[in-house]
């Protein structure tokens, strides 16, 4: 069976997923990286991979990172054809994908074209992103298996007509590693810190310059250092690089710059920063969840549902975000466990669990969809 990862910070939600595949005695990993991990611009972080250790079977590259108006779709014609073919000479049975990006998508497609069953992780989430919303939802419509991380997700996408016998409640897999850091000696919080995690929404570069202009401006007006980490290759990508570019070399020594990190120091760098400040879903699930303030700009977010109390929401103006800082700056880190709707940990536990006992039968590879009538 193959896993598809396209991005470090999928990648880092699907850590535990891979072990727990990887150590399954009826199951055999394939790994496809593809996307973002092959981009030198964005730290070239198949190398994190490889560090952990995993064999990669399938090298699929996919966008240039250039942030031209074509690449993201002649990526994703690259992608299906690519793994696609692998899916073929590898004889692969079973697809995994996670999430709402288009190297999921491609993933999904080279599947379902070719005959594969496939599991979905994280569907039935509300986040608009770029285009995540309706890429989600297609993902949604040709997987045979979907695993949700919360009970209103799994619900949504029962109500999108998938049975409910195909549908599962696995919780967020990105809590399962973060919950055991949390647990077992959690990083001293260092309050005049902020971890800066901030992408585009698809829309021109400028406004996503400006944007992030404003919250470097905010920050700095804090007061707080901030560890500011590169965004994803989404359109208008790179406009937020050269904001981030241009502080870096205003703000020596206020400001450390990473064009990727790694999972395990991204999670020691989140449980010890003061606060989050961006639009990542990682702000809203993974600090959140335990207790981290997080300030939650935008609407690239707007739908999803927090993992905990601590997030305060944004508009996009320098007064704005300078506000809300102040606001989750007195909300300090919960050194207790936060009650979260994305579960409890050891999620890709039960994935590798549920993926072996699937059906491989041809009944289960032709799914039947619930419609309401008119």
């Amino acid at each position: 069976m193959a896993v598809v990862t396209g991005t470090r910070a999928e990648y880092g939600l699907l850590r535990t997923t891979l072990a727990a595949i990887h150590a399954h005695p009826r199951l055999t990993l394939q790994l496809v990286v593809t996307g973002m991990h092959l981009l030198k611009r964005f730290g070239m972080t198949v190398q994190q991979v490889e560090q952990d250790g995993w064999r990669i079977d399938a090298r699929i590259p996919m966008q240039c990172g250039d942030d031209a108006p074509m690449d993201q779709a002649q990526g994703l014609a690259r992608g299906v054809s690519g793994m696609a073919a692998y899916f073929e000479r590898a004889r692969t049975e079973i697809v995994v994908v996670l999430g709402d990006r288009i190297e999921a998508l491609a993933g999904a497609l080279a599947a379902a074209t070719t005959g594969r069953l496939l599991v979905h992780v994280h569907g039935g989430d509300v986040a608009p992103g770029d285009m995540d919303d309706a890429l989600r939802d297609a993902i949604t419509k040709v997987a045979h298996v979907h695993l949700a991380a919360t009970r209103a997700a799994a619900n949504r996408i029962i109500g999108m007509g998938e049975t409910a016998d195909r549908v599962h409640v696995v919780g967020a897999p990105g809590l399962d590693e973060l919950l055991a850091v949390a647990n077992n000696g959690r990083p001293k919080c260092d309050p005049t810190r902020a971890l800066v995690v901030f992408h585009a929404s698809g829309r021109p570069a400028e406004t996503e310059q400006a944007t992030m202009r404003a919250i470097l401006r905010a920050v700095a007006a804090q007061g707080l250092s901030a560890t500011v980490i590169y965004p994803n290759t989404d359109r208008g990508h790179s406009g937020i690089v050269a904001a981030i570019d241009d502080a870096g070399q205003r703000m020596n020594g206020q400001l450390n710059v990473v064009r990727s990190m790694g999972r395990t120091a991204y999670l020691h760098a989140l449980l010890s920063t003061g606060v989050v400040v961006g639009n990542s879903s990682s702000g809203i699930i993974e600090a959140a969840s335990v207790g981290v303030p997080c300030v939650n700009i935008g609407g690239r977010q707007a739908g999803r549902l927090p993992g905990g109390s601590s997030v305060v929401q944004s508009g996009e103006s320098y007064r704005a975000i300078r506000a809300a800082i102040g606001r989750a700056r007195r909300r300090r880190p919960d050194k207790g466990m936060v009650r979260s709707p994305y579960g409890d940990g050891g999620a890709g536990e039960r994935i590798a669990a549920i993926i072996a006992e699937m059906p491989m039968t041809g009944g289960f590879r032709r799914k039947c969809v619930v419609r309401t009538k008119a």
